[in-house]
């Protein structure tokens, strides 16, 4: 592995570090994107039947925001509700959805740097390909003849970079859009059971106005 590396020249280097850097996010994104951090099973329903019983209060409040990312939409919501009880559904719904603008930046973090990466590292992997033709052609000595078995092997290991740029894009490019995906699935989870909530605060508000 070492010699390919050696071989494909300066311009692998920075196909390597888009792989770490890939792997890296991947990996923090597969453990920051589940399910029980993002959006729990069943919350909405925990915290309808605790508000029914009257038992939320600022500590609880807390408890919720740092349960999930769902979690903190929810509390900015019911702490909207809890200032003013009689707020309106315009009040209550901007709350949320600035909340949930907050929850999907956090979602979508480092994804714009993946799909980068799966962008350019073909485009790396050619740059490579490119320096590493105009060098072997350019050692070619004028009037001095071509050796094809030479020069057949000068490109292929010219080929290298173009190999190893789609072998870090591809696997990239299918977790950018995997990530994507799943944060998709999680908004709308999130927007459906806000809305849920938002209507039950709505129907328990005093009637005073």
């Amino acid at each position: 592995m070492f010699s390919i590396i050696e071989a494909a020249g300066w311009p692998i280097w920075p196909l390597i570090l888009c792989s770490i850097a890939a792997l890296a996010l991947v990996i923090e994104r597969a453990m920051s994107l589940r399910r029980p951090k993002v959006v729990p099973k069943g919350l909405v329903q925990e915290v309808l039947g605790v508000h029914r019983q009257g038992a939320l209060n600022d500590d609880v409040l807390g408890k919720l925001a740092a349960n999930s990312v769902f979690g903190t939409v929810l509390a900015a919501g019911l702490r909207t509700h809890q200032a003013d009880r009689q707020a309106d559904e315009a009040v209550l719904r901007q709350s949320f959805e600035l909340a949930g603008r907050t929850a999907a930046h956090q979602l979508e973090r480092y994804l714009n740097t993946l799909g980068t990466i799966a962008t350019a590292a073909p485009l790396l992997g050619l740059l490579g390909t490119v320096v590493g033709m105009i060098e072997i052609f350019g050692a070619q000595a004028p009037g001095s003849g071509t050796n094809p078995a030479q020069l057949a092997h000068g490109i292929s290991i010219a080929l290298y970079n173009t190999a190893f740029g789609l072998i870090v894009a591809i696997p990239s490019l299918v977790a950018h859009r995997f990530f994507r995906g799943r944060v998709n699935g999680f908004l709308v989870d999130m927007e459906q059971d806000a809305e849920t909530l938002l209507q039950h605060l709505l129907r328990s508000a005093p009637r005073g106005r």
